[in-house]
């Protein structure tokens, strides 16, 4: 069953629904007719067999043939059950002696009987007869037995070709409910990553309809997520190609014709940095796709803002001062429920970015931002340029289109990554002076106890 096309089960369920129907109603107008039938003899034994009783001992016949048809029986009997009148003559008494017996002292018989002459059955009513005795009238059933063989023939006919007509209405139906189910499909198969569509939209707002509008979200979703996984090949490539590019053309340089000693230490230096830049971006790049797999693994723990800000600034220390800049953090008392590697990766992402885009003292402090903590990073250079903010962490989304300042353009996604991996969220802005701020927000220790002492405290009487 569970094989069959649905319009097929939606036509058999409907077929055996109906059939159900229609042999109730057939039995019910079968019934019902017989029943009226049955009234109408019985009717007219009462009128008769009142007349009867009423001139049992008078010289008239006990029915009149005019009324009667000539079909009906009538006798009148003693209380011993004898027939002192009959018509038609000849005739076997109608009531055994106890009937007539109870019939004669006011009793009543009123049932369905089989006589053998004349043969068949027959509607029997048997009442006191005026001056004693008792008068039975009978009428035959052979009209409404009659009646019933043309009914029933005729049920028998028009039930079955009543259910194929509704069955093949059925069939019709459920085709054309599926209708639009079958054009959705025919479209969805021709639908690929390399050749993008939608499904045809019933007029009808109805579940199909529904069920089409969601299929096409899902399309769009699916869709967007192709081009953004393709653009993320491209970039990638990009971004592997220019350093490999670099490195080749330095060591076939140096290769090229005998060099000095400090020609060779320059050229090994220059692929050093470019064999460096390519080792951070796989990792950056085996970073993210691990996130996109699943949640980013982190492991919080309680620790003080403070010793995550002293860390990350001290590991910057040499290096600035060497090109003449600062950073430096402002001590602050929060303290997180974080993974503090996690955190201090993506303040050095941060701090990378203020140092190559910046200008002026770098500067890390901490903020409280409604159970989170911010952990910002400032510096006083330019800012970003205008509609930036808004796609700043997307992957290889960078300020300078060119690519030429040696950034990948992965570190605030991977800042973003990060955020979201604990809960929390990352964000940008450009500073009122000048310069940009940028942060990322992470569970503050102290909201994360006061969530958990509010789960443990038990409810109030």
């Amino acid at each position: 069953m569970s094989r069959l096309p649905i319009r097929v089960r939606l036509t058999l369920a409907f077929a055996a629904a109906m059939a159900v129907v229609l042999a109730g109603v057939g039995l019910f107008v079968y019934h019902r007719v017989s029943g009226e039938l049955l009234a109408s003899v019985d009717q007219a034994l009462r009128s008769q067999a009142h007349e009867a009783a009423a001139h049992a001992h008078d010289e008239h016949g006990l029915v009149d043939p005019d009324v009667s048809g000539g079909t009906t029986l009538a006798q009148l009997l003693d209380t011993n059950g004898r027939v002192l009148r009959s018509t038609a003559i000849g005739l076997a008494p109608l009531l055994s002696p106890q009937d007539a017996a109870r019939v004669a002292g006011g009793g009543r018989v009123h049932e369905s009987v089989k006589l053998t002459a004349p043969k068949g059955e027959w509607r029997l009513l048997a009442i006191p007869a005026t001056g004693g005795g008792a008068v039975a009238v009978a009428r035959p059933l052979t009209a409404r037995d009659e009646s019933l063989d043309h009914l029933r023939h005729e049920l028998i006919l028009i039930l079955p070709l009543a259910l194929l007509l509704t069955a093949l209405a059925g069939y019709g139906l459920a085709a054309g409910a599926l209708r639009p189910v079958e054009a959705m499909r025919r479209r969805a198969t021709a639908v690929t990553a390399a050749r993008p569509g939608r499904l045809p939209v019933p007029p009808a707002r109805d579940e199909i309809s529904r069920l089409a509008l969601t299929l096409n979200d899902m399309l769009a979703r699916l869709q967007s997520s192709f081009e953004h996984e393709r653009r993320f090949v491209a970039d990638a490539s990009h971004e592997l190609r220019t350093p490999l590019a670099l490195l080749r053309a330095e060591l076939e340089l140096a290769l090229r014709r005998p060099r000095s000693h400090d020609e060779l230490e320059e050229a090994v230096r220059s692929a050093a940095e470019e064999t460096e830049r390519l080792s951070r971006l796989a990792e950056d790049l085996l970073l993210i796709a691990r996130a996109d797999q699943g949640a980013l693994p982190v492991r919080p723990e309680r620790v003080p803002a403070a010793e995550v800000l002293a860390t990350v600034t001290a590991r910057f220390e040499t290096r600035v001062r060497e090109h003449g800049r600062e950073v430096r953090y402002e001590e602050t008392d929060a303290v997180l429920e974080a993974d503090p590697v996690r955190v201090e990766q993506a303040l050095g992402n941060l701090v990378e970015n203020a140092l190559a885009y910046g200008a002026g003292p770098v500067v890390l402090y901490a903020a409280d931002a409604e159970g989170l903590v911010g952990l910002h990073v400032a510096d006083e250079g330019g800012g970003f340029p205008e509609g930036f903010v808004e796609r700043a962490f997307d992957r290889f989304s960078r300020a300078d289109e060119a690519r030429g300042r040696g950034g990948t353009g992965l570190g605030l996604s991977i800042v973003d990554l990060i955020a979201r991996a604990h809960g929390g969220s990352a964000g940008a802005r450009n500073r009122p002076g000048s310069g940009a701020d940028v942060w990322i927000a992470v569970p503050s220790a102290g909201a994360v106890v006061e969530r958990a002492s509010e789960h443990r405290r038990p409810a109030r009487a």
